[in-house]
């Protein structure tokens, strides 16, 4: 047992980075060597497997129809459909082959993720959502991802239990009717929203718990009627806000300038969203237990460099993994896992190591496209005893190879690092991804110049907005990328007296992303200076934050932030 903290160097970064004793005693506990990446890069790495938005089409290779995909066309992978995939026409261990032990696991790996089928999205249980990826059980939503049990969602990720809402991201649970709303929960009829929770009629408010018709207000809590931080009667508000425009774009322009500004400059922010948790840290955390630097999870004990999650314990560096997991390491998009290390979108698994799009098994190693399967390494199939033997002597092959202890390296990645959330969250130029030896997408989706309609030519109010729009070609303010307006998005905004957007749906989407911080931590100090906080000039209580230091928000700790809000 390591009982003192010990300095390595990331061998992608080149940065210092420290593992601590718990860090060993895990390694220790799952028997994995320490790792190699500091925690960012080994985040950035596994991001960059996790395709969301990116989607294509391109016919499946069993049954030829044209089918929605997150793989490119050009790419040399066999991509069946979601109905095929699923089906019993075809079998995985029939790809299986023998490990060589005179060349790298990963090579062979390659090799094997060339010729195994695979899963066009992960879209399961669904009507009517074809354009919807790492989603499940939706009726009727589009171009939304990281969507569960939830109808009518467009242009939405990471909506759970919702319905009737566009361009909506982190909508936590039972949102409808809602809008441009960035984490929000159980909230209604909302529109340019950002932190709410049990809000009614809210428009470009922030912060705001048990708050019912409210504009342009911020950190309030079982408030009616405010415009402005300003409590009114009910005849007064609705005067107030009958004074602006709300079907036009040019107003809804000016109001969504001034939330910015009110957010920037007048808002209050708690240094960390956290929740009934013990011993934790990060952001956006709720009901955890000894989960340190974690964000936008819940439910998580003994866990340590996770986001997003909910439901797992005793597990390190994940992303998108959920629901009764444990002992995992290093994975991607995995759900219902039980000592699993080193896999991505694997659902329903125990015992695997380095698997890939495998379901319902155990006891796997190197396997691709595996259903059911068990005892199977590189596909092929063994006795008990015979996987057990291979599996060590490939263990000790991999650590003399130095491969063995680190997530699935970006050279043998299925998709290309433009294509993933890593170039949301890390982007890169493409000189930059191909000098590190990483693959690069030049025909991402698109369509430029095509226009029939012209941002100054889109009618300013909704009210004189005519039917045939959605029959018209748009061109984004931003990107200049070509969109359309789709029928139920067309509905949806007469009914919630919202303009026709000028800008894409991406543009949209990477506006509410770049509006949250982001899932890294700095340590700083209280920024409170008000004399009734209970301390002289500025607070001296210091925190780790995700809010940088050079940012200009006020950034509160606990204990002033209470005494502010509530």
């Amino acid at each position: 047992m390591n009982n003192i903290n010990e300095k390595r160097m990331c061998q992608n970064c080149h940065g210092e980075f420290t593992i601590e004793p718990e860090d060993f005693n895990f390694y220790e506990k799952i028997k994995v060597p320490p790792p190699k990446w500091c925690p960012e890069c080994r985040q950035q790495r596994r991001m960059a497997w996790r395709n969301e938005h990116t989607l294509y089409r391109r016919d499946c290779d069993l049954c030829k129809k044209s089918t929605v995909t997150i793989y490119s066309p050009n790419k040399p992978l066999k991509v069946y459909c979601n109905e095929c995939w699923w089906s019993d026409g075809w079998d995985p261990a029939s790809y299986g082959r023998d490990f060589d032990f005179s060349r790298p696991f990963f090579e062979q790996y390659k090799e094997l993720q060339l010729e195994v089928p695979r899963m066009a999205l992960l879209n399961k249980r669904s009507i009517n959502s074809e354009y919807t990826n790492h989603s499940l059980d939706n009726k009727n939503a589009y171009l939304s991802y990281s969507t569960t049990d939830s109808e009518n969602i467009f242009f939405g990720t990471w909506v759970i239990k919702s319905r009737d809402c566009i361009d909506c991201l982190y909508i936590r649970e039972t949102g409808e009717r809602l809008y441009e709303c960035i984490d929000v929960e159980k909230s209604y009829q909302s529109q340019f929203n950002h932190l709410l929770k049990d809000c009614v009629s809210c428009y470009y408010c922030y912060d705001l718990r048990g708050c019912t018709e409210c504009f342009l207000s911020f950190n309030l809590r079982n408030k009616s009627y405010c415009f402005k931080n300003v409590e009114y009667s009910r005849e007064e508000y609705l005067k107030k806000i009958a004074d602006y425009s709300l079907s036009s774009f040019k107003v809804r322009s000016g109001l969504y300038q001034e939330f910015l500004e009110m957010k920037k400059n007048l808002a209050v922010n708690r240094y960390v969203v956290s929740e009934r948790n013990i011993n934790s840290t990060g952001n956006l955390l709720f009901n955890s237990k000894n989960a340190k630097i974690c964000f936008d999870s819940d439910h998580l004990e003994n866990t340590k460099y996770i986001s997003p999650a909910s439901g797992v314990k005793d597990s390190y560096d994940l992303l998108h993994v959920a629901f009764q997991s444990e002992l995992v390491y290093e994975a991607q998009g995995c759900t219902r896992v039980s000592n699993c290390q080193f896999c991505h979108l694997c659902y329903d698994n125990m015992n695997v190591m380095y698997g890939d799009t495998c379901q319902n098994s155990q006891n796997l190693f190197g396997c691709i496209s595996v259903k059911k399967g068990n005892y199977m390494i590189l596909n092929k199939k063994y006795s008990k005893q015979e996987y057990e033997k291979l599996k060590t002597k490939i263990i000790e092959h991999m650590k003399q190879t130095g491969e063995y202890g680190e997530f699935f390296p970006l050279q043998v990645a299925p998709v290309c690092y433009n294509e993933t959330i890593a170039n949301l969250h890390i982007p890169l130029t493409k000189k930059e991804v191909l000098a590190k030896g990483w693959q690069w997408e030049d025909k991402v989706p698109g369509i430029f110049g095509k226009e029939t309609l012209k941002p100054e030519e889109i009618p300013d109010t909704i009210g004189d907005v005519k039917d045939d729009i959605i029959k018209e070609v748009l061109r984004c303010e931003n990107c200049t990328k070509n969109y359309n307006i789709v029928p139920f998005e067309l509905s949806f905004y007469r009914k919630e007296n919202i303009p026709i957007p000028h800008i894409c749906p991406d543009c949209r989407y990477k506006r509410r992303f770049d509006m949250r911080p982001p899932r890294k931590l700095w340590h700083e100090k209280c920024k409170c200076v008000l004399e009734n906080h209970d301390h002289t000039g500025r607070c001296p209580n210091e925190f780790e934050t995700p809010y940088a230091p050079e940012r200009k928000e006020k950034i509160y700790c606990e204990s002033c932030y209470n005494k502010e809000v509530y």
